[in-house]
Parts: C-alpha cells; sequence; structure tokens
C-alpha cells in the first residue's frame, strides 16, 4: 500500500488563494470560520475583482494629523493627493505598493481647504485659508508660484483648458465674496484675468465643459452662472434650501451635482436648452451633512461616462447613487469621522474618499451593481 501524501497545511483565517490566470474575471477566493478549530475552516465567500488595486479596500493612512479637506486622482489615475487641515499635502501612488512618495507641509501657513491637478503640466493647484494659491511641481516638491488671491478664505478651486489657446485657466472662490480667474501655468501673470462679484462669501466654483461659464455657489443658496467672454450673470440654478457645499460637472458636461448643507444633493440640467425650467434633474438624498457645516465635495464617476456621483455623510459613509434612477447603489462604510470628499478613477471603478479621521479609503465598484 502507497503511502498518503502529505496533507496540505491547514488555512489560516483570512488566507488569499490565487488562481492560475484565465480569460474570466479574476476572483480572489477567502477562506474564514467562525469556531477555532482550524480543521473546520472552509471558503466561504468568492469575489469578484473589478480593478487592478491589490485589494478591493485599501487604507491609506500615517500622513495626516488632522482632517483631510479633499482628495483627487491625477488625469492618469496613478497618482493620488491630499490636502489636509494640518496644513499639508500628502502625495500617493494609487497602485500597488500604495507608497506615500510626498509631503509638502511648508507651502501654507492655514488648513488647506481645495487642491486640483493641472490638465497638461506636472503641477499641482492648491488654495487655503491664509487667501494663497499656491502652484506645486509634484516632480521636484518646490513651489512654483504663489499668489495672495483674495482678503478671505479661499474655500475651492477648479481649472480648465481655455478653449483653442492652449491656456489653462483656474477659478478660486473666496469668503470675501469674489471669484476670480487665474492664469496657470509656472509663467501666468500674479494679476488674475477676471473677477466675478457675489455680495456674499463663494463656497463652490466649477468650469463648464467649454471653459466659457463659470458655476458658483454661494451662501445665498443659489449657484450663480457668469459668462467669463461677457463678464456678467447669464441665470441662476434654484433648488437648494440651504448654502451648496461643492460643484462637479458630469464627464459629458450636461448636469451639475451640488450637495448642501441641507442633506439634500441636487443634480442640475445645464444643457442650453433644459427640458425644465427650473433644470432640475434629480435630487437625491441619502448623505446627511451635519451639524459642523463642512463643506463636503461630490463627485461624478469617469470609467462609465458618469452613471454615478457619490457623496460623502456625517453618518461615516459615502453614498453612490445611480444617476438615471436616483436609486442608492452603495452605502460605503469603513471610515471613523465625516466623509468630506470623494473621487472616482478616471479608467477604473475606484473610488477614493477622505475624511476626518485623516485617512482616506480605495475601494473598487461593481459596474454590475
Amino acid at each position: 500500500m502507497s503511502k498518503r501524501g502529505a496533507s496540505p497545511p491547514p488555512f489560516t483565517e483570512g488566507t488569499l488563494i490565487k488562481r492560475a490566470r484565465s480569460n474570466s474575471p479574476a476572483r480572489n477566493q477567502i477562506a474564514i470560520s467562525s469556531g477555532n478549530d482550524e480543521r473546520q475552516k472552509g471558503l466561504i465567500r468568492s469575489v469578484k475583482r473589478t480593478s487592478n488595486l491589490e485589494a478591493p479596500i485599501i487604507s491609506l493612512s500615517g500622513s495626516h494629523s488632522a482632517e483631510i479637506l479633499s482628495c483627487r486622482f491625477d488625469p492618469t489615475g496613478q497618482n493620488i493627493a491630499a490636502c489636509s487641515a494640518d496644513r499639508s499635502v500628502s502625495l500617493w501612488r494609487t497602485y500597488p505598493p500604495n507608497t506615500n512618495y510626498g509631503l509638502l507641509s511648508s507651502h501654507h501657513k492655514a488648513p488647506i481647504l481645495d487642491l486640483q491637478w493641472s490638465l497638461f503640466s506636472p503641477l499641482l493647484y492648491t488654495v487655503s485659508a491664509d487667501q494663497i494659491l499656491s502652484f506645486t511641481d509634484v516632480t521636484t516638491g518646490q513651489r512654483t508660484r504663489k499668489i495672495r488671491a483674495h482678503r478671505g478664505i479661499i474655500n475651492a478651486l477648479d481649472r480648465t483648458m481655455a478653449g483653442g489657446a492652449g491656456i489653462e485657466l483656474i477659478a478660486t472662490a473666496s469668503d470675501d465674496g469674489t471669484v476670480r480667474v487665474w492664469e496657470g501655468g509656472e509663467d501666468g501673470s500674479k494679476n488674475s484675468v477676471a473677477v466675478f462679484e457675489l455680495g456674499c462669501p463663494a463656497t463652490s466654483v466649477a468650469w463648464s465643459a467649454d471653459g466659457q461659464n463659470l458655476y458658483i455657489g454661494a451662501l445665498d443658496n443659489e449657484i450663480h452662472v457668469y459668462d467669463l467672454r461677457k463678464g456678467e450673470q447669464v441665470y441662476s440654478l434654484t433648488g437648494h434650501t440651504d448654502t451648496p457645499t461643492s460643484l462637479a460637472l458630469s464627464p459629458n458636461g450636461a448636469y451639475l451635482l451640488s450637495p448642501s448643507f441641507s442633506s439634500h444633493t441636487i443634480i442640475h440640467d445645464v444643457r442650453p436648452f433644459a427640458p425644465t425650467p427650473t433644470r432640475i434633474h434629480r435630487v437625491l438624498q441619502g448623505a446627511p451633512a451635519g451639524f459642523e457645516n463642512t463643506l463636503l465635495k461630490g463627485a461624478w464617476s469617469k470609467d462609465d461616462g458618469g452613471q454615478r456621483v457619490a457623496v460623502g455623510g456625517a453618518d461615516r459613509m459615502v453614498c453612490v447613487w445611480d444617476v438615471d434612477s436616483g436609486r442608492v447603489l452603495y452605502k460605503l462604510p469603513g471610515h471613523r469621522g465625516t466623509v468630506t470628499c470623494v473621487d472616482f478613477h478616471p479608467k477604473e471603478p475606484i473610488i477614493l474618499t477622505g475624511s476626518k479621521d485623516g485617512t482616506m479609503l480605495l475601494g473598487e465598484l461593481d459596474p454590475s451593481v
């Protein structure tokens, strides 16, 4: 009688089993048991993988000692930048080994409230409560330009490429009641290109798809639409009963996402000829704003052309909706504080979230949901 070969070692709790690559979607098999007897451990779940992340959920932590106020993927999706109330900006790799390869802590003297990656150069734009708009070269970590842009706290910024001119324009929104437009790049002027007076603090700003209009959220609960060429307001978007906290344009440029302090998130129709006079496409509920008056930042999915939107909430979760139906697709947990900012990967179904607990989470979504 031949002797039986040595049995394979028992699974340890949480063991990850890799299968040979095949044409079917990648799956991770997880062996878990609630009992203490290792002989009872068995495979109870198979997880379908939808991205190139190392795991379905990844925590990015250890860089910030205070709340994260904005986090965004770069246009390639390979890098992540996050800014915090601790006056620093952290730079991360999206894919394994998810290295925190940079920490910029000397460019601002007050909490950094928002940031944007340049669309065509290795620059990172940041704005702060110190009234400064800063330009940083991410390849060297050095600040290339510093502009005292406003007389009040700068809450938000957005950038666009000026049509046909090849010039990047930056819009900044401030508590001083103005939105100013600046020339991007390393060689731009320190003088603003345009100034729009609102008469009340501006909390958010976004460019139209063609770069001709600016959408400005303000303390008067309205979203003001300004024509850059005319230098005047052309119309306003109403529907909020409290201050809009952020603005995000859909990938096709037809819709505008605006969360607010009222815990209602509105998707506005900003096409030239909207089918309804109110221009309200959807009213979404599920992301509570809380009582802290945090400027929560929402985002559109990009890998599917904007079929989903997401906003974080004071319930420490991220709410993801289907745009066409208004149905809640996900309520994503994982943070220990209010989820302040959200972004979607430009090419894969990956969501990035930042929180008042000072951490970020990367998570992959199932496109079939």
